[in-house]
């Protein structure tokens, strides 16, 4: 259970650093997205649990 707790910390700080480095470059890229179809941000999505399942693969 802590080792989830320790994923959870760790997405939150990754999550938390670009719009901590460049707050104009995340809410630009917050429009950008939200012109973007669903169906393109579910493709991105879905690829980048892709990666992230592959990664914990590799690593563990």
């Amino acid at each position: 259970m802590s080792e989830l707790l320790i994923a959870a910390a760790l997405v939150l700080v990754i999550e938390g650093l670009y719009p901590f480095i460049s707050p104009r470059g995340y809410k630009r890229m917050l429009v950008q997205i939200h012109g973007l179809p669903d169906q393109s941000v579910r493709l991105v999505a879905l690829g980048l649990m892709v990666a992230g399942v592959l990664l914990l693969y590799a690593f563990h």
